[in-house]
């Protein structure tokens, strides 16, 4: 199958592109490298630089003519987008919408859309969150995941255009980026490997910091080859189903690292929330997806990566 993969050069796009070819799909990739590198860019799939708000884009689906459309670029920090939710509008929604009206014109089988269990559902009073629970976004980031969503439903209802939606908790892995805010595993190998005091934010009165749901990114591109054939107009929450706090995550990579663990306390960032975690059960009973990597061997894996 031919399958077009947005931000395919970023950090779990290129997995995802990686997944693909070792399935034997023709992959197209679209990537400004804004945020992404050639260094992520798998040489058995075709690659084009472009930027996916530009209607340039109408040429590359006219001559590959995918048949799949996954969906990976966006911008991906909470707190950028606090500061600068028009930026953030442009690249999430025009971008998308650019995306669907190519879709549409082309006649793509299926779009493979990533959204944001992590922010999309805010201080949630469901805990763990499953997908019936009405999202609460806290920042313009979760917001516009959360109107992309209801473009995707509108897109198939009036165009019959396919759709899946992947939520994803906090992914961690080889090729994360180490700068900005959003990889807070990678940002701190890195602050160790340097020598560095790594920062942990939490709430006044919660020390140990907040709670996450981390998932390895060998597992998500998982689902991201069984979402090709399954769950069609679903909306699957993809995370490990368990809460660490940040605090508890910092020791294991101390520990790891045979560093000692002494992070410096700092307050919350902008659209941070308090707790995350997933409910994943639609994703076993319909996807037939669970992950299968434990924190530790996921941290293991992402900490020889960043050492070498």
């Amino acid at each position: 199958m031919k399958i077009l993969v947005t931000g395919g050069l970023g950090f779990i796009g290129s997995h995802v592109v990686d997944e693909y070819v070792e399935n034997h799909h023709e992959v197209i990739i679209i990537d400004d490298l804004s945020t992404g590198s050639m260094k992520n860019h798998n040489p058995r799939a075709k690659f084009f630089l472009e930027c996916i708000c530009k209607k340039r884009i109408e040429k590359i689906f006219k001559t590959e003519n995918p048949q799949i459309v996954n969906h990976h670029a966006a911008q991906v920090s909470v707190p950028v987008s606090v500061k600068n939710p028009l930026n953030d509008l442009d690249i999430n929604i025009i971008g998308l919408l650019n995306i669907l009206d190519n879709c549409v014109k082309f006649k793509v089988k299926k779009i493979i859309f990533i959204s944001s269990g992590g922010a999309i559902y805010g201080d949630a009073d469901e805990y763990p969150t499953s997908e019936k629970y009405h999202p609460k976004p806290l920042s313009p980031y979760a917001i516009h995941k959360f109107v992309s969503e209801l473009y995707l439903y509108y897109y198939y209802k009036t165009f019959g255009l396919d759709y899946t939606i992947l939520r994803y908790s906090n992914v961690y892995g080889p090729r994360q980026a180490t700068h900005g805010e959003s990889g807070v595993i990678s940002i701190f190998v890195e602050k160790y490997l340097k020598g560095e005091t790594p920062n942990l934010h939490t709430f006044d009165g919660e020390l140990d910091g907040m709670i996450r749901d981390y998932v390895y990114v060998k597992d998500v591109v998982k689902a991201n080859l069984l979402a090709i054939n399954k769950a069609s107009t679903e909306t699957i929450n993809i995370g490990s189903g368990i809460e660490t706090t940040t605090g508890k995550l910092l020791r294991i990579i101390s520990g790891q690292m045979g560093v000692e663990y002494k992070p410096c306390m700092k307050g919350p960032r902008l659209g941070d929330i308090r707790r995350s975690c997933l409910n994943i059960k639609r994703a076993k009973d319909i996807l037939s997806w669970e992950p299968t990597y434990s924190l530790e061997k996921g941290l293991k894996e992402t900490i020889e990566y960043f050492s070498l």
